[in-house]
């Protein structure tokens, strides 16, 4: 019970992750500019962050933490696995909050603003 809570909250708290990124660009913004991020940072949102390659991530944690905990002097599998899942899961969010960020910062720059990061 707990760890869909943790994965929900997890989730919940990650939400924004990427697409809150301050683009800092090579001179002053257009006027369009805030027009132009507001709308890259909606098209970033769509990207799914429970995407294959998180739920990969959080099987591969499950496994490996279930591994980790069995062969643990106190052989506590699930607890293991509970933990080793929202670690994979984290590092999945955190891939995709990456991509999220890439999203809008190649969006700003498809649309002429000189974005250095």
């Amino acid at each position: 019970m707990i760890a869909p809570l943790c994965l929900t909250a997890l989730l919940g708290a990650c939400a924004e992750m990427g697409t809150d990124v301050d683009p800092i660009l090579d001179g002053p913004p257009t006027m369009q500019f805030q027009s132009d991020l507001s709308a890259c940072r909606n098209l970033a949102r769509s990207q799914s962050q429970l995407n294959h390659e998180t739920m990969a991530a959080a099987a591969m944690g499950a496994g490996i933490g279930g591994i980790l905990g069995e062969v643990d002097d106190e052989g506590d599998a699930l607890g293991g696995a509970v933990a080793g899942a929202l670690a994979g899961t984290a590092m999945g969010l955190s891939e995709a909050s990456d991509t999220r960020e890439t999203i809008v910062l190649n969006c700003l720059r498809g649309r002429g603003h000189a974005v250095v990061n």
